[in-house]
């Protein structure tokens, strides 16, 4: 068997880990639940448990090249440490890096997960036929990473693509970062709930109070559901969402002149609902999509929108491809490539 990377994507609920060879084979995988109310050390204890059965499987005939761990929030790239990550509570400013690798004496490079996303898209997803990309992950909140020449950006410190915390909204609603109307609070899944709630509070929203009172597990899934079936307020709430991604879009458009932009995550499966006014919105605030857009442009996705991104130098904006596996791809992909001997502002 060729040569082989562990990639790890750490979440609040369930922790996920896959042993992922140098073409990008997934040799396995294995699904835990994140036990986060016992403490960092018992969900680290797991983690090394786990990765440790993966390599000693296969160590024998083949080669261990790393392991990445993609890790919801901030990360301190050069001291190996997470800032802060509102669902890991207790693991702000701990030395996460050099914990496992005491654990397991082996390589880890440590990377926010929205960034792993992107990473993986790039290399074996939606954007694998450009060298420069964007991705906006829409799931509880909204994350985003950026690759450029076929790397990781992470600016300064490590803090570049916190797309969910760009305002659209400048006096709208409040956001658990400070700030007033970031994109998190009109295109996450805890927004569209938010919507959700506010339509059912009003009194004029029969459908989605009747679904809300019937179903203990309602979800922005069910709101999904009504709006294809065609209720106008939960299309409504859809619309609302297209609108804040294609203003985030349209100012990234204009900032970076990117040949792709890619929309992952569990609420781009409503792509259906919310796409048509991304489009809409992207049309009338981007000067750079009016010149650059392709000839169809509502949705295009798949191999004839990367090849059409690489040849004919359009703007593509198009959904992921690898769905929840894309950040545990991405993190396998870290340790391949050598990004801990590039320049700080690409440094892993």
């Amino acid at each position: 068997m060729a040569d082989f990377a562990i990639g790890v994507d750490l979440g609040g609920t369930n922790l996920r880990i896959a042993a992922v060879d140098g073409e990008g084979r997934l040799i396995e995988k294995v699904t835990l639940g994140t036990k986060v109310a016992l403490g960092r050390d018992r969900v680290l204890d797991d983690m090394c448990d786990a990765i440790r059965r993966l390599r000693d499987k296969y160590r024998a005939s083949s080669r261990l090249l790393g392991i990445g761990i993609g890790v919801p929030g901030i990360i301190d790239m050069e001291a190996g440490m997470i800032r802060e990550s509102p669902n890991l509570p207790g693991w702000s400013h701990s030395p996460v890096r050099s914990q496992i690798e005491e654990r397991l004496a082996t390589r880890v490079i440590l990377e926010n997960d929205a960034n792993c996303a992107a990473f993986g898209e790039k290399w074996l997803g939606a954007a694998r036929e450009v060298d420069d990309m964007a991705m906006i992950t829409l799931g509880t909140g909204v994350g985003g990473g950026i690759v450029l020449e076929g790397h990781i950006w992470h600016g300064m410190n490590g803090m570049a693509g916190e797309f969910g915390h760009t305002t659209i909204e400048p006096e709208g609603v409040l956001c658990g970062c400070g700030n007033h109307g970031c994109v998190e609070q009109y295109a996450s899944a805890s927004a569209i709930m938010r919507m959700a709630r506010v339509a059912i509070s009003s009194g004029r929203a029969p459908a989605l109070a009747k679904a809300a009172s019937s179903d203990p597990e309602f979800s922005a899934r069910a709101v999904y559901n009504l709006a294809i079936q065609g209720d106008e307020d939960a299309r409504g709430i859809f619309q609302q969402v297209g609108r804040a991604l294609g203003i985030l879009l349209g100012n990234l458009i204009n900032s970076f002149n990117l040949p792709m932009y890619v929309v992952g995550g569990g609420v781009s499966s409503a792509w259906e609902a919310f796409s048509p006014a991304v489009f809409e919105e992207i049309r009338r605030r981007s000067l750079v999509y009016a010149a650059t857009a392709p000839a169809s442009q509502a949705g295009e996705q798949g191999a004839s929108a990367r090849v059409k991104a690489k040849v004919t130098r359009n703007t593509i904006i198009t959904r992921a491809l690898l769905g929840s596996d894309a950040g545990l791809y991405g993190a396998a992909r870290l340790p391949m490539t050598d990004n801990r001997q590039m320049s700080s502002s690409r440094s892993a």
